[in-house]
């Protein structure tokens, strides 16, 4: 029978090991010469490449801000692939419920970004401000007080429209728990 060993773990984690055993964690460093910060965003080094670079969130931001994924399309195929991307990747969308974002960096769809736009706000505005200029705007144009007049019909219809949108948006945010 074996005889039961001491072992030097007490319980405490500061005395274990680092990774799986002793050995010293290998850590990719930073691909921009002179960078001594963990590469740990892979960047790709060219369109349509698998190579990839491994930068610091520094430098792959540095990398990324002239970055144009459209860049050669019209606007018919930079459409289509849009589309087919957000079909394919709803991770990323479905990510903004969980809070980790707030409105006008990415968690509002392009329909609300039009319909912020129409309404004359910016697209980190609450939906209290929504609401307020909805009825400012809508009450210059309203049909029962601009009767027979065509362009005052189709704006109020407009911001209607977005009103709508933004509205069930907000309900989308408040049911999923990210808007309150």
């Amino acid at each position: 029978m074996n005889r039961a060993r001491r072992s030097n773990d007490w319980g405490f984690p500061r005395w274990r090991g680092y990774e799986a055993g002793r050995e010293a964690a290998q850590i990719r460093l930073c691909d921009r010469a002179g960078c001594t910060e963990p590469g740990n965003c892979p960047a790709p080094k060219s369109p349509n490449n698998p190579d990839r670079w491994y930068f610091c969130q520094q430098h792959a931001a540095e990398y990324n801000s002239g970055w144009d994924y459209f860049a050669g399309l019209d606007a018919e195929e930079a459409a289509s692939r849009e589309h087919a991307e957000q079909q394919t990747h709803s991770g990323y969308r479905e990510s903004a419920y969980y809070g980790w974002a707030g409105s006008g960096d990415g968690t509002r769809s392009r329909d609300e970004l039009k319909a912020l736009e129409v309404l004359g706000l910016d697209p980190d505005a609450d939906f209290e401000a929504v609401r307020k200029a909805w009825r400012t705007k809508a009450k210059a144009v309203h049909p029962d007080v601009r009767p027979n007049d065509a362009e005052a019909a189709k704006a109020f219809m407009g911001l209607q429209a977005a009103y709508e949108v933004l509205r069930v948006a907000e309900e989308q945010r408040s049911w999923k728990g990210a808007g309150v």
